[in-house]
């Protein structure tokens, strides 16, 4: 039996990866802003590196590979891969320190800045050529989407996020 699932192609899906860890990223620079308790940036950055890791994940194991082979682009991937390896540095310096070190919010910064940098240059040429090419971008969706699925599992799911404030709710509890 086939999977169904709610992404036009493999494109689409790991865009939505993209725009959710945006969206992450933004919800943390808020939380930064006013001032939220360590804990809940630090719920939130583990979010964040769980969905970045398990993205890299998938991509590297399926999508690159079959990019790399319809394209025949290595020089493209190679240098998709080296952005990946910055983005698994930063997130390890991340989890191997705590909210109240200095620094951490700064280098949950320049990790949202590496993987956003790196997710243009992914949608205007990694993505076109995927497009462009012989793929089956439908059905690499659906093992992207399996994939991931059983990272998630293997991992005991995804990290909570923490309680939505408002900033009063933050300045509150500051």
């Amino acid at each position: 039996m086939s999977t169904s699932i709610a992404y036009e192609d493999a494109v689409d899906l790991l865009d939505g990866d993209h725009k959710l860890v945006q969206k992450l990223f933004i919800h943390y620079q808020a939380l930064r802003e006013f001032g939220a308790p360590a804990a809940d940036r630090q719920m939130l950055a583990q979010r964040i590196c769980a969905a970045l890791t398990i993205h890299t994940q998938i991509e590297e194991e399926i999508f690159y590979p079959a990019v790399r082979k319809a394209t025949g682009d290595d020089a493209l991937l190679d240098h998709a891969e080296q952005e990946h390896q910055e983005a698994k540095d930063l997130i390890a310096r991340i989890q191997g320190t705590s909210p109240a070190d200095e620094g951490y919010d700064d280098c949950v910064k320049q990790l949202a800045e590496a993987v956003m940098a790196h997710v243009m240059e992914e949608r205007e040429r990694v993505f076109l050529q995927a497009r462009y090419s012989p793929l089956d971008l439908r059905g690499l969706a659906v093992k992207l989407y399996e994939r991931k699925h059983e990272l998630k599992s293997a991992a005991g799911g995804m990290p909570e996020l923490p309680v939505e404030k408002t900033p009063e709710q933050i300045e509150e509890h500051a």
